[in-house]
């Protein structure tokens, strides 16, 4: 429970089932958490649950802000949500909770689990567009899927807002968590609190002209536009981030379209299919899916889709789905055009 109207919410929802339901807050050392752990007493009891500390500030840091920083030290764009859920929320959380005597655990994201009886549970889409959180549960363990609750799946989230003030908890209809969390004051700010300092280094087109310079290539990402510098009538757009010889790589707007995407650490919440299968997916947890057939080659996993697709940002993940069921994902290496190596 972090105070906030989704996860109050959800248990009212389970406490209305009849449920024995006991919250747990996070304390992960984040900016205002002593506001946050405030709120989320005070929520606790007006819904009617004990509340339960759980000290995961050292682990927090080493698995989800020390990752984050090293992949922007490196030119990568990570996903810290993603990482967060996988190895906090539905990891370290849940196993202290179980230690506990918890059956299960419930959290308020808008994604559901199904049962599909001998094949196993299944993470889907969420019943409202607008907000479905499955493409940020890609990574979690689905061994772990058969003791999940999400209660909100099948709600939208204009109507929790509703039931929330229904319950007189106005004070939290405007209280949305950011995404990421930790950045309160902004990417570079925080970079450079955490002791990234400026690298100066060079901006290069395609063909090899040095074409301005940047203080760091952590301040910079995948189709990025503004704020580079370069003076030219012409718009000029961040291809690649080369952390090797600390450059940026710049091109036009049609170098961003690429239909080949390279991933790794591919991983299956159902059984692996074989190359050849294709797939609805997801580069970024806001766009729209796309088909891409799942090929391998030097045995490397290539999603090759339909239509070129935009900006595709290492760093990032793949989110494989199924109609709505999400399948498996991989962490974005490259991309290219068909035909490249």
């Amino acid at each position: 429970m972090s105070g906030g109207a989704d996860s109050t919410f959800t248990a009212f929802l389970l406490r209305e089932e009849g449920l024995q339901v006991h919250g747990f807050f996070m304390r992960l050392g984040l900016p205002g958490e002593d506001t946050l752990r405030s709120r989320a007493i005070r929520v606790a009891e007006a819904v009617g649950v004990p509340l339960t500390e759980i000290d995961l500030r050292r682990s927090f840091r080493e698995l989800v802000l020390d990752s984050f920083v090293a992949a922007y030290r490196s030119g990568l764009t990570p996903n810290p949500c993603v990482l967060c859920n996988q190895s906090i929320k539905f990891g370290l959380l849940m196993a202290s909770m179980f230690q506990q005597g918890m059956e299960r655990a419930a959290t308020g994201h808008y994604a559901r689990i199904m049962d599909h009886g001998p094949a196993g549970y299944g993470l889907h889409r969420g019943r409202d567009p607008g907000k479905d959180q499955s493409y940020f549960l890609c990574r979690v363990d689905p061994c772990r899927l058969s003791r999940v609750v999400l209660p909100l799946g099948e709600w939208r989230k204009k109507d929790v807002l509703k039931r929330v003030r229904a319950l007189g908890l106005d004070h939290l209809t405007g209280s949305e968590s950011q995404d990421v969390c930790f950045l309160n004051t902004g990417l570079r700010d925080f970079l450079r609190r955490q002791g990234v300092e400026s690298r100066p280094g060079e901006i290069v087109t395609l063909d090899g002209r040095t074409v301005g310079q940047h203080q760091g290539i952590w301040g910079y990402t995948v189709g990025q536009r503004r704020g580079l510098g370069i003076a030219d009538g012409q718009p000029w757009y961040v291809l690649a981030l080369d952390g090797a010889d600390n450059r940026i790589l710049v091109g036009r707007d049609h170098d961003l379209w690429s239909r080949r995407v390279v991933i790794r650490d591919l991983q299956w919440l159902v059984p692996g299919p074989e190359p050849g299968h294709c797939f609805q997916v997801q580069l970024r947890s806001r766009q729209r899916p796309a088909p891409a057939v799942l090929q391998s080659r030097d045995r490397r996993p290539v999603l090759l889709f339909d239509r070129p697709q935009r900006a595709v940002t290492p760093g990032q993940y793949a989110v494989l789905y199924r109609d709505d069921r999400l399948v498996g994902s991989g962490v974005i290496v490259a991309a290219g055009k068909e035909g490249e190596s």
